[in-house]
């Protein structure tokens, strides 16, 4: 089994993330902790992928609370854009960017895209910081980017 410790420090100041890894491990007794509880801050993401962002938090948290770490990165790869946002995906509109203010950025760049060359994927980067290697998962879903928004795509509306 990839996660044996009864403790993991999730590498994320998210609190929706943290919700939901803390259901997905809890039928396997992992106790998934917010890695606030151990003084740990957001770690700079300055890798150029989201599996290099991923493993930098990850290491990060691990280092710091002496503790296994999981730690993710995530976006929106929209192949008319040449695969932006990428790993700027939160933060697309600008620095102060919200989920609001990305979609409508995201619509109006595609704009003048047909609808059968508006394809895109979710990307995530997934890396676990043991006391060993680690492990790396890299996984992507793609679906058609509509021309107006419907919702989260990954969560029931």
């Amino acid at each position: 089994m990839l996660f044996t410790d009864e403790k993991l420090i999730l590498a994320s100041s998210n609190q929706g993330k943290l919700k939901e890894f803390k259901q997905l491990f809890q039928a396997r007794g992992v106790h998934v902790l917010p890695q606030s509880q151990f003084a740990v801050d957001d770690a700079e993401e300055t890798g150029l992928s989201f599996v290099e962002n991923a493993i930098i938090k990850a290491r990060h948290a691990a280092k710091i609370s002496g503790l296994p770490a999981l730690a993710d990165d995530s976006g929106l790869e929209v192949d008319a854009l040449r695969g932006q946002p990428g790993i700027y995906s939160a933060r697309y509109s600008g620095p102060e960017a919200n989920d609001a203010s990305n979609n409508a950025k995201l619509l109006r760049a595609l704009a003048q895209v047909p609808n059968e060359q508006r394809t895109a994927r979710y990307r995530c980067g997934l890396p676990h910081k043991g006391g060993g290697e680690g492990a790396i998962r890299d996984g992507r879903e793609g679906w058609p980017v509509w021309r107006r928004h419907h919702g989260h795509p990954l969560r029931a509306q």
